[in-house]
């Protein structure tokens, strides 16, 4: 008798097995089948697996699915050589035209009511303004030109160089090197010279003064000429002084001086005054410009003065 091994065997009974699930089993291997001890378990489990099915795929569905939970990859770009030189090119020109841009603005100095400022030039020449004044100059062509714009008054002291000049909208005043004072406001126009030579133009007109003489010129004609009577103008020493001056003109350099607002009623506009006040007491600054004019003055409660004609028997 020849003996078969268990795995042939095992071989066969498992072919056997799956033929009879696909319905190919012969008669003669069904029962065989049958034969087997465990006939029996193979119908049940057969019973079991026959409600198992393939649930049928949906592709586009599933691809959608996946396409949502996949983040999308940037792709490095190599930097572009070109790119980054303009780039550098770009804010190379920005940097120089802010440069240009900032040495080529002027430079303003302004004072402010009852304030006076002093500072230097860029060649060391002094500069003390007045109240409610402003100087203008560029520092980039300084060296070249020397020549500032003047709106209100100051004191000048001119280091020795080529021309120095001082426009303003009445006039124009012109030195080497000296010390004299400007004052342009309201169409009156006073140069004083106090050291060297100064020279003044003003509508077409050309005035030489040396030192210790001045000018004065209204709405564009001469007025008066002399000599200073001080070595410096007053003002730098908190005072102002007048010889014949308008009334009116007398008046605004009063609100210069001081914070305050002044109203004139029933007063000849023509009146003139020759005298100094000063920057320090404004009520004693009231006496000295109203007592020789036989004028009345009230400092009211908010600050305003009130200047009106005294009443004479």
């Amino acid at each position: 008798m020849a003996v078969i091994p268990l795995n042939i065997m095992k071989m066969e009974k498992d072919q056997l097995l799956h033929k009879w699930l696909n319905n190919e089993a012969t008669a003669e291997e069904l029962e065989q089948l049958k034969a087997d001890p465990k006939y029996a378990s193979y119908l049940q489990i057969a019973d079991a697996s026959s409600g198992f099915g393939v649930s049928e795929m949906n592709k586009e569905e599933n691809f959608e699915a996946i396409s949502k939970k996949i983040k999308p990859v940037r792709q490095l770009q190599k930097p572009n050589v070109f790119s980054v030189v303009w780039k550098v090119a770009a804010a190379f020109v920005l940097l120089l035209a802010g440069y240009y841009f900032t040495t080529t603005l002027d430079t303003s100095i302004t004072t402010d009511i009852a304030q006076t400022e002093t500072f230097l030039l860029p060649d060391d020449s002094e500069v003390m303004i007045n109240a409610d004044s402003q100087i203008t100059y560029n520092k980039r062509d300084w060296e070249k030109t020397r020549m500032l714009s003047l709106e209100g008054e100051a004191y000048f002291k001119v280091t020795k160089g080529n021309k120095f000049s001082v426009n303003t909208p009445e006039g124009t005043v012109t030195v080497l090197g000296t010390q004299f004072n400007v004052s342009a406001r309201d169409g009156f126009f006073t140069v004083a010279c106090y050291e060297g030579l100064v020279s003044v133009a003003f509508n077409e007109t050309f005035i030489k003064l040396a030192a210790g003489e001045k000018v004065e010129v209204e709405n564009g004609k001469l007025v008066s000429s002399g000599t200073t009577e001080n070595p410096s103008p007053v003002w730098i020493n908190r005072e102002s002084s007048f010889e014949n001056a308008p009334l009116q003109r007398v008046i605004k350099e009063l609100e210069r001086q001081y914070p305050v607002k002044v109203s004139v009623e029933n007063i000849d506009t023509a009146k003139r005054y020759t005298g100094t006040f000063t920057h320090k007491n404004l009520e004693l600054a009231l006496k000295s410009i109203c007592e020789p004019l036989q004028l009345n003055y009230k400092i009211n409660k908010n600050g305003a003065v009130t200047i009106d004609a005294k009443n004479i028997k």
